[in-house]
């Protein structure tokens, strides 16, 4: 298999991957730069070459067009995988901001970062991502900021029935929060 051949092959890969659904050949041989009945060669082989390394992808044809699948034999590898609770780290900043609305909410993204001195776009973001909180309005004020609160989601991963078994925070966790918002403050000056 000359060069040439290999990163046409790589390319198709790349784009079938890529968009995740069938793709014109045509499309394919323009991208390539190759005529459809090369293309079409070219995908053939890359077929047979996934059958006989018994890969777990495969190219199915559609009319016209060709996709990159999965192999119907390792769906049961996926739905072992899928079944499977996501795992994420919650990080000092996004537990500080789940936190502030967990005890405040409904609360507003201002309200947060005032609390905690800091921007926290990126926290309620992967918040909003994880499921452990979600937008439960908007404020009846200028602009009608959105107003942020907890999930059912929070409630399992907390191991609480309801918000009214949060633990109370104390003076001294307030004063711990207050501080290490201000170290990140600084620190995102000194940056």
């Amino acid at each position: 298999m000359n060069m040439e051949r290999q990163k046409a092959e790589a390319v198709m890969e790349a784009v079938l991957f890529t968009m995740g659904e069938s793709v014109e050949i045509a499309r394919l041989a323009e991208t390539i730069e190759e005529s459809v009945k090369d293309t079409k060669a070219i995908l053939a082989d890359m077929k047979e070459r996934y059958e006989r390394e018994d890969r777990g992808i495969t190219l199915i044809e559609l009319e016209e067009s060709v996709q990159l699948c999965t192999k119907p034999e390792m769906y049961e590898y996926l739905i072992k995988i899928a079944k499977t609770p996501k795992k994420y780290v919650l990080t000092d900043t996004l537990m500080e901001t789940l936190s502030i609305i967990a005890y405040k909410q409904p609360v507003t993204r201002l309200e947060i970062e005032r609390i905690r001195g800091v921007s926290c776009d990126h926290a309620i973001n992967r918040l909003l991502e994880f499921n452990l909180i979600t937008e439960v309005g908007r404020m009846d004020a200028p602009g009608r900021p959105l107003l942020f609160g907890t999930t059912e989601e929070f409630l399992r991963n907390f191991g609480v029935k309801s918000l009214d078994e949060l633990p109370e925070l104390n003076a001294v966790q307030i004063e711990e929060f207050k501080q290490q918002a201000e170290a990140e403050v600084q620190l995102q000056l000194d940056i």
